[in-house]
């Protein structure tokens, strides 16, 4: 296995001896060339590439790898070590992205690769993330074997998630392409850090994106997630109410202590109701003690209960709380009538009072792709899937 080193400086890519055309096992891999890059100079003169799939910018010279571990200069070309490279490839109810308005009850192939492009403290998926041993992945997977796997797996749509979809995006609309084709939808879970042509291109084949906004502060998003920007975000997210068809739904991990303040949260919640409207479903999930924040303790219930309440009274009409038992909070209810629409304790379903996309007590609509059939009855199970 190869050395890689790190630094400090979270915007420094990670550098790696030349690897000519072999992958970090030395063994001869299919040049898959990255899209949304341009060559440079470096003051000192030598030759490098500038990748722009995100705000990172990162600048490689000849075999480095940038932040993320999935974009390399090969030969002043950038190349995407992480294409078909697949980890973690479950069927999972599609409540566990968390989307409550998309296809609920469905099954969804979930998938992601190795890396990502932020370097989160608490990340929840750091054995993914993180990974910098692409041995640990299985086998290449073509676009259309993940087609046929979510078909055969009795799920509706693929979820690009685990780690950002940014990072591997060319795969990502690939596979997009194939799914489209086979009849499935394909659901990106991101942090929606990413630039604007990568954005529009990968963003423009999606039928449902899960945005995880970290925090309301840029602060959190420089210093706890290691060189984010928040306003990058909130560009994908307006981007997404005013440029897009996808149906998108919002997470919030709480931190005791860090993004979970009383004046945060109505920040947050304000802004989302003057930027992107009141329909826009948005969780509120537990935290657990993890990575590198193993020092914070979990998030109290009645954290994520105050939460709910400063998002009602800003006037978002769909809050949730996850990560925890509570069939009140998790379930759907009218925005009209207030009656109960979606019943759901965690993953496990319940009463289902739509007819489309109506409430059955006073007909108003509901905001959401929801079947024709009715609820899925895919259940709450977990099932890995070999390859």
């Amino acid at each position: 296995m190869i050395e890689t080193t790190t630094s400090a400086d979270a915007s420094t890519p990670i550098i790696l001896p030349h690897l000519s055309r072999l992958d970090i096992m030395g063994v001869m891999r299919l040049n898959y060339p990255a899209r949304y890059w341009h060559p440079t100079r470096k003051k000192n003169g030598a030759e490098a590439i500038v990748c722009t799939c995100c705000p990172r910018e990162c600048v490689l010279e000849d075999g480095q790898r940038g932040f993320c571990f999935s974009r390399l200069n090969q030969g002043g070309q950038l190349d995407l070590a992480a294409y078909g490279r697949v980890i973690g490839l479950c069927a999972d109810p599609i409540e566990k992205k968390p989307l409550n308005h998309f296809l609920p009850g469905s099954g969804v192939l979930s998938f992601g690769t190795a890396g990502c492009n932020l370097g989160c403290k608490f990340c929840q998926n750091w054995s993914m993330t993180k990974a910098r041993d692409y041995d640990r992945a299985s086998r290449r997977t073509s676009p259309e074997t993940i087609a046929t796997l979510a078909r055969e797996s009795g799920c509706a749509s693929v979820a690009f998630t685990y780690n950002d979809p940014t990072i591997f995006v060319e795969y990502a609309i690939d596979c997009a392409q194939a799914c489209r084709e086979a009849g499935i939808k394909t659901v990106a879970v991101t942090a929606g850090f990413i630039n604007p042509e990568a954005r529009a291109d990968f963003y423009a084949h999606l039928d449902a994106v899960n945005v995880d906004l970290k925090a309301f502060s840029d602060q959190f998003y420089r210093g706890v997630c290691l060189g984010g920007r928040l306003d990058n975000v909130l560009e994908t997210l307006r981007y997404l109410r005013t440029e897009t068809e996808a149906w998108f739904e919002m997470t919030t991990l709480l931190i005791p202590g860090e993004n979970d303040s009383d004046r945060e949260l109505t920040e947050q919640t304000e802004w989302i109701v003057q930027n992107l409207g009141d329909r826009v479903p948005i969780h509120f999930t537990a935290f657990h003690p993890d990575w590198k924040m193993l020092d914070r303790p979990a998030t109290p219930h009645a954290t994520l209960l105050r939460a709910r309440a400063i998002a009602l009274r800003a006037g978002l009409k769909y809050v949730y709380v996850g990560n925890v038992h509570d069939r009140a909070a998790g379930s759907t209810y009218c925005p009209a009538c207030s009656g109960l629409l979606i019943e759901r304790d965690w993953y496990q379903m319940g009463r289902y009072q739509l007819e489309g996309n109506r409430c059955v007590s006073c007909g108003a609509t509901v905001d959401g792709v929801f079947s024709p059939a009715g609820l899925g009855d895919f259940g709450p199970r977990r099932v890995p899937v070999a390859i």
